[in-house]
């Protein structure tokens, strides 16, 4: 099957919503989960989570995403568990060859970025200097290769 999630998940990234909920957001209509709970679940990951500028919200949604279709559900099946993290990985590991990284502070690193938690005013200066619909494009584009090759 083809998917195509790239272009609904920066639609929603230059809607408002933060890149964690815009790549899970994006794909709800894989995984299942309507787009108001997509939001609310997803809404802790943006900003490196919580704005602490860690792991890329794209990153954590498309983790998020992969959890859902492909993840472990029983606590002592480590071969499973295996295999999920494996997926992760992989993931993972494409992202940083394109970006060098899937660390929210080392992919702004050319930004004066702050770890408080108010978000920045999504102005058109935001979207000019942001390069965050970059790395919602990768995640959501990765992703939906995956799940090409995969489901």
């Amino acid at each position: 099957m083809k998917y195509d999630h790239a272009d609904k998940a920066c639609e929603l990234f230059a809607g408002g919503l933060n890149c964690a909920q815009a790549v899970f957001t994006a794909f709800s209509d894989v995984t299942g989960i309507d787009e108001e709970t997509s939001k609310r679940l997803s809404s802790s990951f943006g900003g490196g989570m919580g704005r602490m500028r860690e792991v890329c919200g794209t990153c954590s949604g498309m983790f998020m995403v992969l959890g859902l279709l492909f993840g472990a559900d029983t606590e002592r099946d480590d071969k499973l568990k295996a295999a999920h993290y494996r997926r992760v990985q992989e993931l993972a590991g494409q992202f940083r060859e394109v970006h060098g990284t899937i660390v929210c502070r080392d992919l702004l690193k050319n930004l004066s970025v702050s770890s408080t938690p108010t978000p920045e005013k999504r102005t058109e200066q935001y979207y000019k200097v942001r390069p965050c619909v970059r790395f919602v494009r990768t995640a959501a584009e990765l992703l939906d290769k995956y799940l090409e090759e995969n489901m």
